[in-house]
């Protein structure tokens, strides 16, 4: 099983972040990847992303700056709206790292 460390972000990085991380850590699993992931705000970012073991960033909230590895709108998972289109994405984006 292939792991992938995913960044979580959402505007305070604890509630919202979360119940992304744990919708995303799910679907991932279901799809053949062990999933690691912490939840951040915005401000965490870079701090993270200092240690380079993350894969990719998903987000509820606008991100402070453009970063190397891929990031992904979750909204989404939030509103149910284009949640399909979302999860797509993540997989299309795993497959490539």
């Amino acid at each position: 099983m292939k792991r992938v460390n995913v960044i979580s972000v959402c505007g305070s990085g604890t509630v919202t972040s979360s119940m992304v991380a744990g919708k995303v850590k799910d679907f991932l699993e279901e799809n053949g990847y062990r999933a690691k992931t912490v939840e951040v705000n915005p401000g965490g970012v870079e701090g993270e992303l200092a240690s380079g073991q993350w894969d990719l960033i998903v987000h509820t909230s606008p991100l402070k700056g453009k970063y190397e590895v891929p990031t992904i709108n979750s909204v989404g998972l939030l509103t149910g709206m284009e949640e399909d289109e979302f999860y797509e994405e993540l997989l299309a984006t795993v497959k490539t790292l």
